[in-house]
């Protein structure tokens, strides 16, 4: 079974292109108990500090940790890989205190392409794959310490290349959304990693 977290966000749209994946069960995550008979995570997008918020009134952050350290897949969307990273500012205000699960070693900058209007969809080459995926008012990973490797770039007009897909073990970090172009390409890769 797959978990999308469901505290707020875009987790329906995870459910539904996982439902369109031949033997996997998606289920949603609102309480740590939820948690139990899962083999992977999957953070959605969302506002992520209400989301980030939320994790930690609910006490989901140890299970989340947890969850993680065992060596099971966690998936970070758009909010998602906000939440996942140990340093995190933001493009216009700078440093945010913002609270994270700071599990991968990796730096972001939320809202680096701009904000709502400034949204769109690209394709991106990765080392898993090309991906057809949508950026709004997406973050950009502009660093990677070891565990952690940056495996997916773009070249964008107003911030140049920056990274939008990383990898630490069994942790993945994407700054876009893949729900809502259908491409199913990192949820098959998170697939292989359960059956590792």
């Amino acid at each position: 079974m797959i978990g999308v977290l469901g505290l707020q966000g875009d987790f329906l749209e995870h459910i539904q292109l996982l439902k369109e994946i031949d033997n996997v069960k998606p289920v949603i995550i609102k309480r740590s108990e939820d948690m139990s008979n899962v083999d992977a995570l999957i953070i959605p997008g969302g506002e992520s500090t209400t989301i980030g918020d939320l994790i930690f009134a609910k006490n989901l952050d140890k299970k989340i940790i947890e969850f993680a350290r065992e060596g099971r897949p966690v998936l970070g969307t758009c909010a998602g890989a906000i939440l996942l990273a140990k340093k995190v500012s933001d493009k216009i205000v700078g440093e945010t205190g913002q609270k994270t699960l700071a599990l991968m070693n990796i730096t972001v900058v939320r809202n680096i392409f701009g904000r709502q209007r400034e949204s769109f969809v690209t394709d991106v080459d990765t080392k898993i794959g090309r991906l057809k995926v949508a950026f709004i008012r997406a973050p950009g990973i502009i660093d990677a310490q070891p565990p952690a490797e940056i495996i997916g770039y773009i070249d964008h007009p107003a911030t140049g290349r920056i990274g939008v897909l990383a990898v630490e073990n069994n942790l993945v970090a994407a700054t876009f959304h893949p729900e809502i172009t259908g491409d199913k390409t990192l949820y098959q890769y998170i697939i292989s990693l359960i059956k590792k």
